[in-house]
């Protein structure tokens, strides 16, 4: 009965440590003043985003400021013709330094059509008895392309007779496309140049003109007409 009477009086306390409890935890909210009580909730701290636009440009960590944009490259233009100091030393190459006339020839030559956009260095020999032929070959440096090899031959008809063996320092206008030179050049309506031994003809195709200077060796008598074809192969046949 003791054991019992102990149980009763333990459970009746819990009772009311429960029942005194529970008003401090429910509180009743009037329907008509809810909106009174949107307010005291606390507001939830969001984490700072780390999110920053692609395009967002960067910005100075000291000075708080935008970086200046990086100052754009410009490409030097690409001269298109020789210079008068290289037209000089390469024909120099063929002919020789100190070649007696051949400052004169060229000088004349860039006076009358300017600085060319490549020129031919090479060599030819060729014959005549009224008809004759020349074959040459060389290297073409063109001032944007770089150097090729070429070869040309030259048919004539006229009293010509005799042989030699020149060698040729060819200046090229007009010539953007170093294709265009394998094709005929006939001789064209234009100056003549002679100076010492050196003599320079006028040969032109549309517009690109070649001022082929010659330095010969051996005996050739007479006039000619004729033209120089061009070729990236070795040609036989001068036609």
């Amino acid at each position: 009965m003791f054991k019992l009477a102990f149980v009763s009086r333990a459970a009746a306390a819990a009772l009311m440590l429960l029942a005194a409890a529970a008003p401090a935890q429910i509180t009743t909210i009037d329907p008509n003043q809810a909106d009174a009580y949107q307010g005291t909730a606390q507001p939830v701290e969001e984490a700072p985003s780390e999110y920053q636009p692609i395009d967002a440009a960067p910005q100075d960590a000291e000075a708080g400021t935008q970086a200046a944009p990086a100052p754009e490259t410009k490409m030097a233009p690409v001269q298109d013709t020789i210079e008068r100091e290289d037209v000089f030393s390469a024909a120099e190459g063929v002919f020789g330094k100190g070649a007696e006339g051949l400052a004169g020839i060229l000088e004349d030559i860039l006076k009358d059509q300017g600085q060319p956009v490549a020129y031919i260095a090479g060599r030819e020999a060729g014959g005549a008895f009224i008809a004759g032929v020349r074959y040459g070959s060389g290297t073409m440096r063109h001032q944007v392309e770089g150097d090729r090899p070429v070869y040309w031959t030259g048919p004539s008809v006229g009293f010509d007779f005799g042989a030699d063996a020149n060698k040729v320092f060819v200046l090229v206008y007009n010539l953007y496309d170093g294709e265009k030179l394998f094709r005929r050049y006939p001789a064209a309506e234009g100056r003549a140049y002679a100076v010492g031994g050196f003599t320079a003809s006028y040969l032109r195709r549309g517009d690109v003109v070649l001022i082929p200077v010659r330095l010969g060796v051996g005996l050739r008598l007479g006039v000619n007409a004729g033209y120089m074809r061009f070729s990236e192969k070795n040609r036989w046949l001068p036609f």
